[in-house]
């Protein structure tokens, strides 16, 4: 099958309202909000836990063998280790690696001064304005890729964009995995929640790139969440002997609520999870130096007189600015969240509490940010038209963050001011004519016109335009291309595997 041409590519950056990029180049410098003496009590605070509190490393006597015989003090399952030792562990990791898209146009670039941004991953309901609230299925998830993989503020592909849950969770991996290497083009995750199934994902992987090109690069990402507080469970530890012992990315987050898995206190949390994991960092680093990894933060509030996670609030906020210097100190690329809700449909709790989440994200630096679009209640629930509603404002933000302020002579329009005397207007100057197309950035989802216009076209609010332009983009969907023999083959595997397989649902 041949490769989408460039004009259909075009016509669908211009369906979205932005020019396709395959990651943020970043241009606008971090937002650094702790001074020297918060970073020392922080790092201190991160130093005590790793040396004197430990993390229990549990249900894997391997991960512990490795940690004794390295050197660590173990307790039980309390590994405990000099935190100059743990450090000087993370400095192996690279501080910016590329993963390699199917389509190399698409690669992405993780750490550094580059930021990706993901859909949301591991809702087990979707909702659209016309079906409502209902689990996710296969061809919920197949939409969900198409989508994710024409929008051109959306980077990379993620993996459990929503469950599909009519199929049985021992097998729907393998059809995760085949809809993302073949209805889409860009970079991915792969599972986590099993070895066999982390081993799925490399196998599948192998047979898209090569043996050759797997051996030096990273195609395939894992990411898991730590056990809070302060254990690493046995699907960390397996994860990073598939995925980064064959030199694949690790992403490691913390999950943290404050005043359930971590304390009330925000500053005791972020150390916390920084703790959490450079520990699995190092892990990481004695199973296999240089091997790829992302430190994650998934820091959360949380109604205390209900234990439900609040999001976009003030707490979470300084934690992404927080950890984000940690993490550039510690030289590791950062995953934070994105457009985080607890709202159930697209309101306004929903714009404020994701603008909030994500504007923090933007600027505390994250280089991979998941959850950037399509996330509601909490992370139950994959929003159609939150997907399309949030991956329309990460343009707005790809902007300000890969432009900033242009002063070149031609920004600084000096010949315009000669054209246009006081009290005129530069509607119509030569200036204006030459660079009216790409002045200002134009959200297509939004309605800027009269309100009589509006009237006219239905008076639509957004969520029933974003609605309308989903299923606009899936009429118009062509699958990229994809070598035939490569595809056949993916298709065996998975054909194979779930002949192995016997059907589970939990």
């Amino acid at each position: 099958m041949a490769r989408r041409s460039r004009t259909s590519r075009a016509r669908n950056a211009v369906q979205t309202g932005a020019a396709p990029s395959p990651f943020i180049r970043r241009t606008l410098p971090h937002y650094d909000v702790l001074d020297e003496d918060q970073i020392a009590r922080l790092e201190e605070q991160v130093d005590w836990i790793l040396q004197e509190v430990g993390i229990a490393f549990r249900d894997d006597p391997e991960a512990l063998e490795l940690w004794k015989r390295e050197g660590a003090t173990v307790n039980k399952d309390i590994v405990r280790a000099p935190s100059d030792w743990i450090r000087n562990l993370c400095a192996k990791a690279p501080r910016e690696f590329t993963q390699l898209a199917r389509n190399p146009e698409r690669s992405v670039q993780i750490g550094g001064m580059s930021q990706v941004f993901a859909p949301i991953y591991g809702a087990p309901f979707v909702r659209d304005v016309e079906g409502g609230r209902r689990y996710g299925d296969l061809e919920s998830f197949e939409k969900l890729v198409k989508l994710t993989y024409m929008h051109p503020n959306l980077h990379h592909g993620g993996f459990v964009t929503c469950e599909p849950c009519d199929v049985p969770v021992s097998k729907r991996h393998l059809d995760m995995l085949f809809a993302h290497m073949t209805l889409s083009d860009k970079p991915h995750l792969g599972a986590i929640t099993e070895m066999s199934r982390a081993q799925d994902s490399v196998e599948m992987a192998e047979i898209v790139f090569g043996a050759d090109v797997m051996a030096e690069n990273c195609v395939i990402m894992g990411n898991v969440n730590t056990n809070s507080p302060l254990l690493v469970d046995r699907v960390v530890t397996e994860s990073a002997r598939v995925y980064s012992t064959r030199g694949q990315g690790l992403i490691v987050v913390p999950f943290i609520l404050s005043g359930a898995m971590g304390p009330v206190s925000t500053a005791a949390s972020v150390a916390q999870a920084m703790a959490e994991a450079m520990m699995v960092c190092a892990y990481v680093q004695l199973l296999r130096p240089g091997a790829p990894f992302v430190l994650g933060n998934f820091l959360s509030s949380m109604s205390l007189k209900s234990g439900a996670p609040t999001f976009g609030m003030p707490e979470p906020v300084i934690s992404n600015y927080a950890i984000g210097q940690l993490a550039r100190r510690a030289g590791l690329p950062l995953r934070c969240g994105g457009s985080l809700t607890a709202s159930k449909i697209e309101d306004a709790q929903a714009a404020y509490e994701s603008a909030d989440s994500m504007h923090s994200t933007m600027l505390a630096g994250a280089n991979f940010v998941l959850h950037s679009a399509g996330w509601l209640e909490g992370g139950l629930c994959t929003g159609f038209e939150k997907l399309i509603m949030d991956a329309a404002r990460l343009g707005s933000y790809q902007k300000v963050l890969g432009q900033g302020l242009d002063t070149s002579d031609e920004a600084l329009a000096r010949d315009a001011y000669d054209e246009v005397e006081a009290g005129g207007h530069f509607l119509g100057c030569a200036h204006t004519m030459r660079n009216y197309q790409t002045a200002f950035y134009e959200p297509k989802l939004s309605d800027s016109e009269n309100v009589e216009s509006w009237q006219e076209g239905g008076s639509k609010d957004m969520r029933h335009r974003a609605y309308e332009r989903w299923n606009q983009m899936l009429n118009e969907y062509e699958p990229p291309g994809m070598d035939e023999a490569k595809n056949e083959e993916l298709a065996a595997y998975v054909a194979h595997r779930k002949e192995e397989i016997p059907d589970a649902w939990y």
